[in-house]
Order: C-alpha cells, then structure tokens, then sequence
C-alpha cells in the first residue's frame, strides 16, 4: 500500500523543535495535495504543514505534542481507493461504518497496537503506568493521552469510594462541631501547557536580565507640536495614502536619526569582546498578538518616510494579528521600540531584546501642569524610558540619545530638515 511519511519539515536555522498547535483536517478524512494538515509553532512562528500528496491521513502525532525536526506527524495512504469516494456511495453515508468491521479494524494487531503515543509515553512515566494496563482506542489500538487520564481517573475515584469502617460513638461523647464558613465564589483552577512562543518569551527575558548590565533613564516630552501636525494634516494625509497618521511614525523618525547620531545605541556585543556597529536602522516594534507579544522589523527606517514607516507598521501589525509573521519578518533588528502607552502604562522599565543594545518604552499621554516660561500651562506629556547595555553604552550616551529624541519630537519640524 503506498504510504508517504509527513515529518517535521527543517523550518530555519536554529530552530529544533516545534510543537502541534492543531490540526486542520480529521482523522481518515481524504485530502488533496498542498492541503494545510496541522499548523505547528516554533520559537518564533506559526506555520501551516500542506499535504505532500492527495490521499487519506493517518495521524500518528497528537495536538499540543512536542516534535524534533524530522519527527514523524501523520502519514497519507495514496492508494487510489483510498483517495478517491466511491461513486456509488451516497454523500450522507460517507461516514457510516459498521459496527462489526470496525471492531475487527480494532481486534488487528499492528505496529501501533498497545503503542503510545509521544503525549500518552510521557503521561505513563510521570505516573508509573505500564502499557499492558491501558487498554488503546486510537487507530489500530494505538494508546492515546485520554485513555492513560481516563485510567487514572478510573483509579483515583475507586480508591475514593473505598468504603471506611468509622466506630460508632454513644451518644454522651457526640461533640458539637463549629460551622464551617461557606465559601459563595468560585474555587476553580485550572493548569495550561505554555505554548512554544510563550516559553520562548520567558526564557528570552529571563536571558536578557541575567546577560546584560541593564540599566534604565528616564525622560518627558511635550507633544503638543506633533499632534499640532497631525491634527492638521491628518486627513489630507489619509486621503493621499489611504492610512492614518499615527505616533509611531514620529518616534520611529526620531528614533532612527538619534541613532545615528549615537551609533553605539545601534550596535551588537559579539562574542563577548567585540562590538558590531551598524550603519543602518533596523528597528523592532513590540507587537501584541492572541498568541503573545512579537517584535518584527522595519528594515532600514532610516531611509523611510512618515507614510512608510506607517504602511509598515499596519502592514506588520496585521500580519501578527492574522498569526502570519514568519521569521524573516522577526529575524534581526537593530533597535526596539514598545509602546506600552496603548495599553494605559503611564510608565515602565522595558527590557532589552538581546542581541540589541537598546530599548526606548513609549508610555500613556496625559495633561500635566507643565511650567513654561515662567506660566503654568497644561500640555500633553508622555514619560520616556531607556534600557541600555551598560557594559558598551555610558550613561552619559544613553541620556543624550533620549534628550535627542525628545529635541526632535518637541520641534518635529527637525525631523524633516536635517537639524
């Protein structure tokens, strides 16, 4: 019978392991080639795994199991017969199967009878369990991860109904227990397995924290010129693009010129005693997803104008919101910006996204009573923040690219005219 192997496809360097997030097509169901089985997600994206040929799947995997690159997922049955409905069966009893022949389907012994698999192997060792007392309802009598929990459960609600013998006492010592407070809420918990890009997240801070002398600098900017301009130009900046004009785009100008002006801001620690300087502006946005926080790139934002850095920004965005940023979009970055500031932060202390050097934390705009000229005045102010490596970048630097950041947004005229 001609069977084909779908594995877990080589997907980028540095990437050794993924893990089955779901699968997209069911057990036994016919599929045509280039069809998306199961979407599989790795350190940095989710991708979907198509068909190699037409043909019926076999699923050997299970959702939510942890594979190494070359792992064995799911095999498809080419056969033609297989592949192809017969005509004279009607479409309503495509799924119909009888009971005896499924029962002699199960009674076969094959190579995954009393197997299994990956999930169900590792549900057995922690608790103990030998095969030959799980009785298997996969195909083929393979022995999934709900049989080994039905198992258990089976066996911790016999020991609980277990009757015990309780002496009987006269009634002379019967003792008047204090109520028992009620409890009104919900006592419920539950526990979830972290997903891949979830743990790739914590191990990534947790290295940033122990593997870099971070520290923090703060600022403030008035903003009352720039959202002048955006006032003003906001609609005719629609009409002509088609996309709004946004904050980012002015941080993310101001950004890349006071990068260059101090480049070791915008520079690498390579192999613990070198330094690699770049001469261009790749800079990451920090970008909430359903499936956790991604941080793609626009490359060479020093050359783009406001309406590239917008198209970029809502072109990544959308991207990430849809679970399509594959890991060329995320891969490098000079530089990161993280506006926390959407989500209501009024200030933070962001963490380097290593190997960068560097982090500028975008807060909350708020009408503060600002001192100007001597006159108290109320203006829209928002509190920077700065994470810097402190074993290449001195305080006195860090400062001083903040200050010129804050100089270009409080006169965006700047940003245009090369000042």
């Amino acid at each position: 019978m001609p069977i084909i192997d779908i594995t877990v496809p080589n997907i980028g360097e540095s990437v050794t392991e993924v893990t089955i997030a779901q699968f997209l097509v069911e057990e036994g169901e016919t599929v045509a080639i280039d069809q998306s089985l199961c979407e599989l997600e790795s350190d940095k994206a989710t991708l979907e795994l198509p068909a190699e040929a037409a043909g019926t799947v076999h699923f050997v995997a299970e959702e939510g199991d942890d594979l190494a690159i070359g792992d064995l997922i799911c095999q498809i049955n080419t056969d033609a017969a297989a592949a192809t409905p017969q005509n004279d069966t009607p479409k309503t009893e495509e799924k119909t199967v009888d009971a005896a022949t499924e029962t002699a389907k199960t009674t076969d012994n094959t190579y995954a009878t009393g197997h299994p698999s990956p999930a169900a192997a590792k549900l057995m060792a922690e608790n103990a369990i030998d095969a030959s007392q799980i009785h298997g309802t996969g195909v083929d009598g393979r022995i999934l991860k709900e049989d080994v929990q039905k198992f258990i459960d089976a066996q911790a609600k016999q020991a609980t109904q277990t009757p015990k013998k309780v002496a009987a006492k006269p009634a002379k010592e019967t003792k008047v227990e204090a109520p028992t407070p009620s409890v009104t809420g919900s006592r419920t918990s539950r526990t979830e397995k972290m997903s891949r890009l979830r743990k790739t997240i914590s191990r990534r801070l947790v290295e940033a924290k122990n593997g870099t002398a971070m520290l923090t600098t703060f600022n403030e900017v008035d903003l009352t010129e720039v959202m002048a301009i955006r006032k003003k130009y906001k609609e005719t900046f629609k009409e002509k693009h088609g996309i709004g004009l946004g904050f980012m785009s002015f941080f993310t100008k101001a950004v890349a010129i006071a990068l260059q002006d101090y480049p070791a801001v915008n520079s690498y620690i390579v192999d613990g005693d070198h330094i690699e300087y770049h001469d261009f502006v790749d800079i990451s946005i920090a970008v909430s997803t359903p499936k956790g926080l991604v941080v793609p790139v626009i490359r060479n934002a020093e050359t783009l104008s406001l309406k590239g850095i917008e198209q970029e920004v809502r072109r990544l965005a959308i991207l990430g919101r849809d679970g399509k940023l594959t890991m060329a979009d995320m891969t490098g970055g000079t530089f990161t910006i993280s506006n926390g500031g959407v989500f209501g932060s009024l200030m933070s202390t962001p963490i380097i996204n290593p190997p960068q050097s560097a982090i500028l934390g975008m807060h909350k705009i708020q009408q503060r009573a600002m001192v100007i000229d001597g006159e108290v005045k109320v203006r829209p102010m928002m509190y920077l923040a700065v994470s810097y490596d402190h074993r290449i970048i001195d305080g006195k630097e860090a400062v001083s690219f903040l200050v010129r950041i804050k100089e270009l947004l409080e006169e965006p005229l700047k940003l245009f005219l090369d000042l």
